[in-house]
């Protein structure tokens, strides 16, 4: 029924014809062999320092490249990480048994004892009093001077990093060390939008040290490896502990480069490779402006190359004939592995589906490359399926399983954008529902309201979307589609009521509601579909006036009435 797990923004993977790139022959690597041969026992001395000259440019070009991709993957993960603790908090403030301050604090230990990079989560009332926190810390406290509360009143906020003293040596830390943090909060709003108080959480500027640790891990093989993590004034939040606080060594490093590589020589006399990178932010999460810069000291890069170049002058002239020869064979034997990865990953890039990184043999090295590029490609693949699993969280009603009103206002604009097609607008309230709280509780409620949402999800078709509002309130939309007949409204209501009237059981008790409908189609009423569904809306509560548990059809008479 709910669109809800449907793939929002993706589409299919193309189809490309495929490119034949004609084979070597066979003469022709005999040719090159036979010609680097006779190149290199003639001019070994020259062609030494020409050959450790570019390997050496090579090479650079090549870390220069590994150090801006390491600095955009931490960047990247960086705002991922973000963007999911900001999806987290605002997706938890429109719960709205979490404006409950006894319900909201049973969550907020929950998520205190879940997620270890949450220091301290709390709510505040519109004064900006705290009326529930994790481990009792600042209950109790006026908080509405502070940006947190400020800023969650009017949307969700997301702040820098921060040092957080009225939590010093109160959470755990660094001993002697003021803590530092990353603020997240957004607004608690009643079903009328009004803002009654503010879900707000420190995070533990920890979790950013571990995301550094965790992608260093498997590149212990680059020596001299040095990490610097920039806010968006340029000032040092994770790098040396000398550097920290401070603005970067370089300052006009990160407004020369925006995502790139070059060899910088430092304050310390000593040239780096230095790659940059800068945080984009990431879907609907704009950044908070951070910058990444990863550098290696260049001695280190060319270290290898002057010992090449060393060997060939040294012994080229000797070995270049066995160098030839083994060359035409290991040319093969490497390239054709590598060429099946290369066009593997190429195909993948285009979007091909169905297309695997090749087991191929040959080297060891060329098998744990192998290897290793499909793991990557698996884990890329379930961190994708966990976000989209995220975005649907944020779209989903967790009591009913609907669309909530989130989904609901978002896929009524997409759809009626365009001006075009038609829609039949259903509001639906239950008649009833508050006595069933009153007098058998909320769990009882919940449970009618469980069932009502299961009990429409049936009844409408495929293409319908129906919604909860929030409450006891929901609402479908009925697309008319070309080539087949317009859905009978009257007989859809009655069935929608016949529906919700049937008993629900709880604790052995029968518990009976009943509903009142408002239709309006669009654009036959109104060609703006905001008022088509106010018209549902006023339809809605003439239902209510004339005896309730009955549907009515907005016509243009009632103009008056709606007013």
């Amino acid at each position: 029924m709910s669109p809800l797990g449907q793939p929002s923004g993706r589409t299919a993977g193309h189809h490309f014809a495929a490119v034949r790139v004609p084979r070597r022959a066979i003469g022709l690597r005999m040719t090159v062999a036979v010609t680097v041969a006779v190149l290199l026992l003639g001019s070994t001395l020259v062609k030494g320092l020409v050959v450790g000259n570019g390997a050496a440019d090579a090479l650079a070009k090549e870390i220069g490249n590994s150090m801006t991709g390491l600095a955009q993957s931490l960047a990247r993960q960086l705002d991922s990480t973000m963007w999911a603790r900001a999806n987290q908090i605002a997706a938890l403030s429109r719960i709205d048994a979490l404006k409950d301050p006894a319900v909201a604090q049973s969550t907020i230990d929950e998520l205190k004892r879940r997620d270890p990079t949450i220091a301290w989560i709390g709510m505040t009332n519109a004064d900006g009093r705290v009326v529930a926190a994790s481990n009792g810390l600042l209950l109790g406290a006026d908080i509405a001077s502070r940006p947190v509360h400020q800023e969650g009143m009017k949307g969700l906020f997301v702040g820098d990093v921060h040092e957080a003293v009225a939590l010093r040596g109160k959470v755990q830390y660094l001993v002697g060390e003021t803590p530092k943090f990353v603020d997240v909060s957004a607004p608690l709003q009643k079903a009328d939008g009004t803002t009654v108080g503010v879900l707000a959480a420190h995070y533990s500027w920890e979790w950013a040290h571990a995301s550094i640790r965790q992608l260093i891990e498997p590149l212990s093989d680059h020596k001299g490896l040095t990490l610097y993590i920039l806010s968006a004034d340029g000032t040092v939040l994770i790098g040396p502990d000398s550097a920290v606080g401070k603005p970067l060594p370089v300052p006009t490093l990160t407004a020369r480069l925006r995502d790139g590589w070059s060899s910088e020589v430092w304050p310390d006399g000593v040239t780096y490779v230095t790659g940059v990178a800068h945080g984009k932010g990431l879907h609907d999460y704009a950044g908070l402006g951070w910058t990444v810069v990863a550098r290696q000291p260049a001695d280190i890069v060319y270290a290898e190359t002057n010992r090449l170049r060393t060997t060939i002058i040294g012994s080229g002239a000797m070995l270049a004939l066995l160098f030839s020869c083994i060359g035409w064979f290991a040319a093969g034997r490497i390239a054709r592995p590598l060429g099946a990865i290369a066009d593997a990953a190429e195909r993948m890039g285009k979007g091909e589906r169905g297309v695997a990184i090749p087991d191929v043999g040959g080297a060891a090295e060329i098998r744990r490359l192998s290897v290793a590029l499909r793991e990557m490609v698996d884990s890329l693949t379930n961190k994708d399926a966990a976000l989209m699993r995220l975005e649907d969280i944020a779209y989903e009603d967790r009591l009913t399983t609907l669309p909530n009103r989130r989904y609901f206002e978002q896929y009524v604009e997409a759809s009626t954008g365009g001006g075009g097609g038609s829609a039949t607008v259903m509001y639906i309230d239950l008649d009833g529902f508050k006595p069933v709280n009153d007098r058998l509780g909320h769990d009882a409620g919940d449970a009618v309201l469980r069932q009502i949402g299961g009990r429409l999800a049936s009844i409408f078709r495929d293409d319908d979307v129906v919604a909860r509002l929030g409450g006891d309130e929901f609402a479908a939309v009925l697309p008319r589609r070309a080539g087949r007949p317009a859905p009978d409204t009257e007989e859809l209501a009655s069935r929608i009521i016949a529906a919700v009237n049937e008993p629900v059981s709880f604790n052995g008790e029968m518990v009976r509601v009943g509903c009142s409908i408002g239709i309006a189609c669009w654009p036959e009423d109104d060609s703006d579909m905001a008022t088509v569904m106010r018209h549902a809306d006023a339809a809605l509560y003439k239902a209510k006036r004339d005896g309730r548990n009955r549907a009515a059809r907005w016509v243009r008479a009632e103009v008056g009435a709606e007013g």
